[in-house]
């Protein structure tokens, strides 16, 4: 069949307009669809909002019902302490009440009670007033002849009791003393030399003292100038004697003077540059000497400074005695002591090794080595109780503290043992003769001896002037007086002597 173009056109126009129809009526019903559905949830969401309405106002109901029942328990509950406040107030009202009262009642007994007193004390005084006429004694006469009489019934009691009580006393703390310082002593074992004023360098070669002398004696005198040591050069074979009392000063012109014969030019130049190269090399030396000096004691927390300060001590002496090995020496005898008695073992052991640090720069700074010492410890920080423990060992200051009486006696230890110490024959009768003259000064002393090497000292008195009692009192004013006015090492022990010879003869 043929379809002119007319009627496809017609066709297609026909189908355009039955299409636009066919929407126009599909969006006339979703619209309608659509009110009706929003118009459906307008109502569902009005009835909730009704009821969620009704709920808020069935809650705020609910709410303000259980406020107002707790602002009446509150108010019930106030009122309830208002009522036991007012029962206390009233109590305590009614108790001041009879505090008063009964403090009205206390203070007429008081009044009483003093007018009795005064009363008695009056009736006290007009018996003693006619006891003392009665008696023809005062009341301070017949107290002094009481005590007179009492003293003279009991003297020989109370003698032979002090006694009793010192020796029973000192003898508990001597034997306690000593089983300490045996235990101390023998724990510890150290070799010990006394160090003398001279240095022998041994020479390669006869020929090198003409060059140690040099022309006219130059090369001589610079090195003892640079040095401060006397050089002696006698006869000698290969040898050749360093003096000086101090010994740094020895070490370093022996250091000096061993790398000038190791150089084989000897000059002032030279010497001049060998010296300085010795020092530099000392100074080093020290400070490894007093690292080790602390190590061996077991002190590793000293300032740098004050361990070269000990290394110094090494070539410092103290009556022929190394002021180094006896401060080692010290440690080690303190922190004993200080762990037997149960006392700070690490303030003792730093007191002693610091006791003498003082010595090392008391050529070069004024005052006494313990003022030194104080100084710089308290300088470099170190603790006040380590001060104390060092700065007593020779009384110029109070024992502060157990460890001072520990240094103190540690020292006396080292100082004092046999070989420790060089002394001259001069000073000890000096000291023996100063020691009799302190005791002979004494009312009452017939002859005095000082025995044991100084260490004790016999006394005799005369019977008819001194009694037993007396005996005892002298004994304690010579030990203080011999404290006082001589210098010892150690402790001197003082025995008085009473002796009594009654003769008669039978004819």
């Amino acid at each position: 069949m043929n379809i002119t173009p007319v009627e496809a056109g017609i066709l297609a126009i026909a189908g355009i307009a039955i299409g636009y129809a066919t929407r126009l009526n599909i969006a006339k019903r979703s619209k309608n669809s659509i009110e009706r559905k929003a118009k459906e949830e307008f109502e569902t969401a009005k009835a909730k909002a009704k009821e969620i309405e009704l709920e808020a106002k069935n809650r705020a109901a609910a709410v303000l019902t259980e406020a107002q029942k707790d602002e009446r328990e509150r108010k019930q509950e106030v009122r309830r302490l208002e009522e036991r406040l007012t029962k206390k107030e009233d109590a305590l009202d009614q108790r001041a009440r009879e505090f008063d009262t009964q403090l009205m009642g206390i203070s007429a007994k008081e009044t009483k009670l003093k007018e009795a007193g005064e009363e008695v004390k009056t009736i006290h005084e007009k018996a003693v007033t006619e006891l003392e006429r009665v008696a023809g004694l005062s009341r301070e006469e017949a107290k002094r002849a009481i005590f007179e009489e009492l003293e003279i019934s009991y003297r020989k009691d109370l003698t032979n009791d002090v006694v009793r009580l010192e020796r029973e006393r000192r003898d508990a703390i001597e034997a306690k003393g000593m089983e300490i310082l045996e235990t101390a002593i023998q724990r510890y074992a150290r070799n010990s030399i006394a160090d003398i004023t001279t240095s022998v360098v041994n020479l390669p070669d006869e020929e090198l003292k003409a060059k140690i002398i040099g022309r006219e004696g130059r090369n001589i005198r610079a090195f003892e100038r640079l040095t401060g040591v006397e050089v002696i050069v006698d006869e000698t074979p290969e040898s050749v004697v360093l003096s000086s009392f101090d010994p740094m000063r020895r070490e370093l012109a022996k250091m000096a003077l061993e790398k000038l014969l190791k150089d084989g030019r000897i000059q002032p130049a030279k010497i001049e540059e060998k010296v300085e190269e010795a020092r530099r090399e000392l100074e080093n030396r020290v400070q490894k000497i007093g690292e080790d000096a602390a190590y061996e004691v077991g002190i590793l927390d000293l300032p740098k400074e004050l361990i070269y300060l000990l290394g110094r001590l090494n070539f410092r002496t103290s009556y022929g005695q190394n002021v180094l090995q006896h401060s080692i020496e010290m440690a080690h005898i303190s922190s004993m002591i200080a762990a037997e008695l149960g006392v700070n073992t690490e303030v003792a052991k730093k007191g002693a090794l610091l006791h003498d640090i003082g010595k090392a720069v008391d050529h070069e700074v004024e005052g006494t080595h313990v003022e030194i010492g104080r100084k710089l410890l308290k300088k470099y920080g170190i603790s006040d109780e380590i001060v104390q423990a060092m700065e007593s060992h020779h009384d110029e200051y109070p024992f502060a503290s157990p460890e001072s009486y520990i240094v103190a006696a540690a020292d006396a230890i080292s100082a004092a043992r046999p070989g420790a110490r060089r002394d001259t024959l001069e000073k000890y009768i000096k000291r023996l003769e100063d020691i009799e003259k302190a005791v002979n000064g004494f009312e009452g002393v017939k002859q005095s001896y000082a025995v044991s090497a100084g260490r004790e000292v016999r006394v005799f008195v005369l019977p008819e002037k001194v009694d037993d009692f007396g005996a005892l009192e002298l004994a304690k004013q010579i030990a203080q007086k011999i404290q006082t006015n001589v210098q010892y090492p150690g402790e001197i022990k003082v025995t008085v002597i009473r002796e009594v010879k009654a003769v008669e003869y039978a004819r």
